[in-house]
């Protein structure tokens, strides 16, 4: 009998919890903050649900969720950092209730955490060396992602295009989030990943922060991030690019000044006209256009592949989460 996903959300973060206990009440506070905000853990979910179908044992598909769960945690407090972004799952940015350095600190610990836990199931023998690969592969594509995400922020370019965007999309959110999951699944029963895991996993993925870009503008409260926060942050998401590519010049021309300037010049009229403009443009149903059409194209390739799993069960919850991560309601 497989687990429901609100039973493993609760062991994983048992699991996470009891690992980031501390003698020092301040540090363990910094370090658990993130886990204890009740994020969806999607990513340990998919990782879970995709180890048990390959036909993995359960203590493996955990750890290996929970160390997916630590990396999606140090990854948000340096990103928020990095973004100078207000609030993080509905409550403020763990540095901007603590002293930012303490808050990078806290990311810092919580990556050596996650490289601890799976040198600790390697030694064990409960994780492969293909697993602590995988984990690699998840640190330097999202790092690179990242690099040309702050990139362009940092050095004002705006002449990008959709195909800029996938690019970056497919490194920074799309592998860790799908391709990861799906490729460990595979190796933590001793197989080899199916080539396609790579290619309909990034299509996944990439709906996914499509998604998360729109709701960054139309989201209410449960969304758990500042609305318009991307503006505010310069974020040149798929929405961003196609509204400039067809806006009037004297629009874009405003809406290129504003992008220019750093968070604290930005004038809250001019991120509010940006952000009316946006939700009234082809703009934002065109983005949605994408992200189903990358949703259908993705699920499609995948379910004959996972149809043929040795745990139908746990396939067919991994196959509602995958579905769940682009429609956002896991």
């Amino acid at each position: 009998m497989v687990p429901e996903p609100q039973e493993v959300r609760r062991a994983l973060l048992e699991r996470l919890l009891k690992r980031l206990l501390h003698p020092d009440p301040l540090y363990q506070e910094l370090l658990q903050d993130y886990p204890r905000r009740g994020g969806k853990m999607l990513r340990g979910l998919l990782t879970y649900y995709s180890a048990l179908a390959h036909g993995a044992p359960e203590e493996a598909a955990l750890l290996a969720g929970e160390g997916l769960e630590l990396f999606q945690n140090w990854v948000l407090i340096h990103d928020d950092i990095e973004d100078g972004s207000e609030e993080r799952r509905g409550l403020p940015a763990l540095h901007r209730l603590h002293p930012m350095p303490l808050a990078l600190n806290a990311g810092d610990a919580l990556h050596g955490e996650m490289w601890g836990l799976l040198a600790q199931g390697v030694a064990r023998g409960v994780l492969g060396p293909g697993v602590l690969l995988e984990f690699h592969q998840v640190v330097r594509r999202t790092a690179y992602g990242q690099h040309l995400d702050l990139l362009w922020t940092l050095t004002g370019r705006l002449d990008l295009t959709p195909e800029d965007y996938l690019r970056m999309v497919a490194h920074k959110a799309a592998y860790y989030t799908a391709v990861a999951p799906l490729r460990l699944g595979a190796l933590l029963a001793g197989n080899t990943p199916h080539p396609l895991y790579e290619e309909a996993g990034l299509k996944l993925g990439t709906a996914f922060q499509i998604v998360d870009d729109v709701l960054n503008l139309e989201g209410d409260e449960a969304y758990g991030k500042e609305r318009a926060g991307d503006l505010y942050e310069g974020k040149r998401t798929l929405i961003l690019i196609r509204f400039l590519e067809e806006a009037t010049l004297e629009e874009r021309q405003r809406a290129m000044a504003l992008l220019r300037l750093p968070r604290e010049a930005k004038p809250e009229e001019e991120v509010r006209w940006l952000w009316e403009r946006l939700l009234a443009s082809e703009a934002l149903a065109w983005a949605k256009g994408v992200a189903q059409r990358l949703k259908e194209e993705g699920l499609g390739a995948l379910l004959p592949i996972l149809k043929a799993l040795p745990n139908q069960e746990a396939a067919r919850v991994l196959v509602g989460l995958l579905e769940a991560l682009v429609e956002r309601r896991a």
